[in-house]
C-alpha cells in the first residue's frame, strides 16, 4: 500500500509543476510553522534561525531547548517534531504539511550518539508525533552498522518510555549521488555504497516494528534506476533542493492521512 502512496506523492508534485500551478500548495496544506519565531529573542547572544549554522553544537542545543520550552508553554494541539540532521534542519517551513504545529529540532551534522544526549529537551512538551531521520552522518564518518543500530535502539527506548503517547515515525535514510556530487567531502560518499544504506533501512524498519512505531520508506522515491539519489532532487548529491523537499512533504502528508490516527 505504501508503494502506492509514495507513487501518488510523486504524481502530486509532478502534476502541480506540469499544470503551471504553485508546487508548494498540496492537498491538506495550510498554515504551519517549523520553529517558534519568539525563541530567538529569548537570549540575545543567539542569532536568528536563518543563521543558526554559525552556532557551535552546544549553543545549538541550548537554542532548541529554549524553542521547545516556549512552545510547550503554549501547549498546542498536534505538536509535531522534525528530529534529525541537516536534511531535517533545512526542510522549508512553508512546505511542511498543514493541520499540525511543527517544530524543527534538526542540527546540521547530527549523529545518533549526539542525538541521544538531547532527547531530554522534548520531555517538557506534549508531543503528538515525531518524524525521525538520523544515521547518514554516522555512516559517512565511519561508524559501524552495529553501533548505529545500537544507538538507534537507545533512541527508541527513550522515546517510547518518556513519550508513550507520542507517535514515532522512523523515516528511512535517503540515498546519495556520490558519482555526480559536488559536496565538499565527496570522497566519503564514494566510500559509502548505497547498498549499505538500503541494508541499514531494512534494519531500521525492523527496529520500528520492534517498538510498535511507524516506518516511512522514502528511499524508492528519491532514487533513480541505479539506486542513487536523483540528480533533480539534490543540490550536491547529498542534500535536497526545493523539489526534493516537495517530494518529501507530499510523502509525509499522504502517510499522515492514511497511516496516523
Amino acid at each position: 500500500m505504501m508503494n502506492g502512496v509514495l507513487f501518488i506523492a510523486l504524481l502530486v508534485v509532478w502534476q502541480e509543476k506540469s499544470d503551471g500551478g504553485d508546487p508548494t500548495v498540496l492537498p491538506q496544506a495550510n498554515a504551519a510553522y517549523a520553529t517558534n519565531p519568539e525563541a530567538a529573542d529569548l537570549n540575545p547572544k543567539f542569532p536568528t534561525v536563518g543563521t543558526r549554522q554559525r552556532l557551535n553544537y552546544q549553543q545549538w542545543v541550548t537554542l532548541l531547548g529554549q524553542e521547545i520550552a516556549t512552545m510547550a508553554a503554549k501547549n498546542p494541539d498536534h505538536l509535531t517534531i522534525l528530529l534529525g540532521d541537516s536534511l531535517s534542519l533545512w526542510f522549508p517551513a512553508e512546505l511542511l504539511p498543514g493541520q499540525r504545529v511543527w517544530m524543527n529540532q534538526g542540527i546540521s551534522g547530527e549523529k545518533t550518539h549526539s542525538l541521544l544526549t538531547r532527547l531530554h529537551l522534548l520531555d517538557v512538551a506534549d508531543v503528538d508525533t515525531i518524524f525521525l531521520m538520523i544515521g547518514i552522518n554516522d555512516l559517512i564518518w565511519g561508524q559501524s552498522d552495529q553501533q548505529v543500530l545500537a544507538n538507534y535502539r537507545e533512541i527508541m527506548d527513550y522515546l517510547v518510555t518518556q513519550h508513550p503517547n507520542t507517535q514515532v515515525v522512523v523515516q528511512s535514510i535517503l540515498p546519495h549521488g556520490a558519482e555526480t556530487s559536488n559536496w565538499e567531502s565527496r570522497e566519503l560518499l564514494l566510500n559509502l555504497p548505497n547498498e549499505r544504506i538500503r541494508a541499514m533501512n531494512q534494519s531500521l524498519q525492523e527496529i520500528a516494528q520492534e517498538y510498535d512505531a511507524h516506518y516511512l520508506e522514502l528511499y524508492p522515491i528519491f532514487s533513480n534506476g541505479e539506486g542513487k539519489l536523483r540528480p533533480d532532487l539534490t543540490t550536491d548529491g547529498l542534500h535536497l533542493n526545493r523539489e526534493g523537499y516537495l517530494v518529501w512533504r507530499a510523502a509525509i502528508s499522504l502517510y499522515s492521512q492514511l497511516e496516523l490516527p
